[in-house]
């Protein structure tokens, strides 16, 4: 019997590392597996620029959970909201369909942290079939040479950079207070769906908001004063705008550890 090929796959998650990495690979393997794990509760600047990466890569890019979003792994959990200690949505919408996609296929996934990244290692699967790689990590590339391979590309930064500093649900829960507060005024019907799941949770007798520390009516009331601060933490890092404040920033900051497999 003849042995199949090692597979190679990566996912891209519709940040900027993981975009940089799979243009960075696309000529020295050409036999990448590409896959985009949709939650259903994507940013439509995510989805789009997902389908500018695929147009990049001259490559069909398999989109997981088409029929079995996060709505549907809601229900299954009672309706109880994931938080960043229970990230019943991580392990539902990107780990096990990943593992799914594998099977018990030997394959290796490549993986986009820097080598300036060294505290980082990603998800690592715990099936032996499943080998990790870390191309920038082996190149010895850092956050300005992603920044250079996506310029130099022509493809650019995902949109929500202007008002985001992450890829990942629109209801993160790794969002920063300013990040609600774009998401309100980028994209209201979002904010308004967020702050209903939220509502509804309260409503069954739970406490957890999608904000720590308070609920979104109460992050949005205050909305002028959260601009402000990071309109301060912007001229503090002498940047321009927030998306020359994302790129400037620290990511040992602890509210910018969020989950790797949905933000690389």
């Amino acid at each position: 019997m003849t042995k199949k090929p090692v597979r190679h796959i990566m996912g891209i998650s519709g940040g900027k590392d993981s975009a940089a990495l799979a243009i960075y690979m696309r000529d020295k393997v050409p036999a990448m597996e590409y896959f985009f794990a949709d939650t259903g509760a994507e940013l439509p600047e995510t989805l789009e620029f997902i389908d500018i990466m695929e147009d990049y890569l001259g490559k069909k890019i398999k989109r997981l959970n088409q029929h079995r979003g996060f709505e549907h792994y809601l229900k299954l959990h009672n309706n109880l909201l994931p938080t960043a200690k229970s990230r019943w949505c991580t392990l539902n919408l990107k780990l096990l369909p990943f593992e799914k996609l594998v099977k018990n296929d030997e394959a290796i996934t490549y993986v986009a942290i820097r080598a300036d990244e060294p505290q980082r290692e990603g998800y690592l699967s715990k099936k032996p079939n499943i080998k990790a790689c870390y191309p920038f990590k082996e190149a010895g590339l850092v956050k300005d040479d992603i920044l250079q391979i996506l310029k130099e590309s022509g493809v650019g930064l995902p949109q929500y950079y202007q008002w985001r500093s992450r890829s990942g649900c629109y209801f993160c829960f790794f969002q920063r207070k300013e990040e609600w507060v774009g998401l309100s005024e980028n994209h209201p019907d979002l904010f308004e769906k967020a702050r209903y799941y939220e509502q509804y949770h309260k409503e069954k007798g739970h406490r957890y908001t999608w904000s720590p520390g308070e609920s979104l009516d109460d992050l949005i009331a205050r909305a002028s004063e959260i601009k402000q601060k990071s309109a301060s933490r912007i001229t503090q890092k002498k940047a321009k705008n927030l998306m020359e404040a994302v790129l400037m920033a620290d990511e040992d900051d602890p509210e910018d550890q969020a989950c790797l497999i949905c933000h690389l």
